[in-house]
């Protein structure tokens, strides 16, 4: 089987390197990865500016561009194979909820199911990663599990939270749908040397809410979250009655 891993964090993330290391024992792995920080840059793509791909060893690249930079150069340009499977992350900190809108690493694999590839997505959800190694042998055998379901079912990806506790703690796996957050308090507005106003995203408190098979709940029940995902985000329950409203332009 072949593997291409990547993720938003950037090439020489903890994450990165302990997926690549799993993955390795499930197949021929090669990774295409950020330079440098890249997360929360959704599904961008760099248009206004070449891009540069630079060995790092064999099968090893890092890319100054997005996690989807990444993978579309992968599939369209560094690899000499298509791979039969893209592994993203793990990503480190949470992607769930409204998360997986704002995320590098699940629109690597959002990008990868595009070009026809099948996609899992691995967050650990917890911003210290002091506990993912003792997640090994679980993550393996989820792993295993899930790519036994190859292909997956059509324009499908898998996005998968890691609880943020000892791999020994977790109870068990759980498939989810997406709960909600809302940030309070994540705009923080200052001053730059000259006096203007400057404005920074990010921090504040995170509100979680779902009901109790959402991704949420899974991981703070001590469960990992397995949440079947798709592009298409059609409405479909509403378009009859949007149908009714006969717009007129």
């Amino acid at each position: 089987m072949r593997i291409l891993c990547t993720n938003d964090d950037g090439i020489h993330a903890r994450g990165l390197a302990f997926s690549a290391e799993l993955c390795a024992g499930l197949g021929e792995v090669s990774t295409v990865a950020p330079d440098r920080e890249q997360s929360a840059t959704s599904h961008s793509l760099t248009l206004y500016r070449p891009l540069r791909a630079t060995g790092r060893g064999e099968r090893r690249w890092d890319v100054d561009g997005t996690p989807t930079d990444c993978v579309l150069l992968a599939l369209g340009q560094l690899l000499p194979q298509r791979p039969d499977v893209v592994v993203s992350g793990v990503n480190h900190g949470p992607n769930m909820g409204e998360d997986v809108l704002y995320s590098g690493t699940v629109s690597a694999a959002m990008e990868a199911l595009s070009l026809g590839v099948p996609a899992v997505a691995l967050s650990f959800a917890g911003r210290d990663l002091e506990h993912l190694p003792s997640h090994r042998p679980r993550l393996e055998r989820l792993l295993q599990s899930i790519l036994t379901h190859l292909p997956f079912p059509a324009d499908t990806l898998f996005n998968v939270n890691l609880p943020p506790i000892p791999g020994d703690q977790i109870l068990g796996v759980r498939t989810t749908v997406l709960g909600s957050r809302v940030y309070e308090g994540s705009i923080q507005k200052t001053r730059d040397p000259w006096g203007r106003d400057i404005y920074w995203v990010g921090g504040g408190r995170i509100n979680w809410s779902g009901g109790e098979h959402s991704d949420f709940q899974a991981v703070a029940d001590g469960y990992i979250s397995v949440t079947p995902l798709h592009l298409d985000l059609t409405h479909y329950s509403q378009l009859d009655s949007v149908r009714k409203w006969k717009l007129e332009a």
